[in-house]
């Protein structure tokens, strides 16, 4: 699905005008339900998008926006249901299966999410947050030179993506490695990501 590049209120305003002359078209109403989220009204961005499968059931990405305002919402299961939609009806559409995979990390489901992620990442090497939310799952899982090869691999594609920086501070610390830990924690510190507090007053020791 095809998507404007300028969102926000001029674009609300030309996509509803545009669709008094064809109410009927799933790509205006996606456009539609994209710039009102940029606008910040989400309450009408969900209806445009409900619409969108009510002509046209089988548009992935608008399942996956459908859980992007249920998390938000923070109905978790909703999310997970609706990115599982999104997936069935385009099974390598890699987003949707990196979105269940966060789902089941929040909902302590590593395992799960393990699976899910690999599936995301078959489709789209690339998935930077795939690989970092991998990361989490195998440090979750007891494994953290699982997280730190995953990890690593997102900081090969973006090598200043902080998230990917944290979690391998967080994986040396649980390897009883603290130096090499405070090393990625100020790396992720620089490129504006906000290590947690508890994490911080933890290492101040080791320096």
């Amino acid at each position: 699905m095809k998507q404007r590049a300028d969102y926000g209120p001029k674009s609300v305003d030309a996509l509803k005008a545009a669709l008094q002359d064809n109410p009927d078209s799933a790509a205006l109403l996606y456009n539609l339900g994209v710039s009102l989220v940029a606008d910040r009204n989400l309450t009408e961005a969900k209806k445009a998008f409900e619409e969108v499968l009510a002509l046209e059931p089988n548009i992935a990405e608008a399942y996956v926006q459908l859980g992007g305002l249920a998390m938000h919402e923070g109905n978790l299961d909703e999310c997970l249901k609706m990115n599982k939609k999104a997936a069935e009806v385009r099974p390598r559409f890699a987003v949707p299966w990196g979105n269940i995979g966060f789902v089941h990390m929040q909902q302590q489901n590593p395992d799960k999410a393990v699976k899910a992620l690999k599936k995301a990442l078959s489709f789209d090497p690339q998935f930077i947050q795939a690989h970092t939310t991998l990361g989490s799952a195998y440090l979750a899982l007891g494994d953290p030179d699982g997280c730190i090869m995953q990890c690593s691999k997102a900081l090969e594609i973006e090598p200043m993506f902080g998230p990917a920086y944290n979690n391998i501070g967080l994986a040396y610390l649980d390897k009883g490695e603290p130096k090499k830990a405070i090393m990625y924690f100020d790396k992720a510190l620089e490129t504006g990501f906000e290590v947690e507090a508890q994490v911080l007053e933890e290492i101040k020791q080791y320096r």
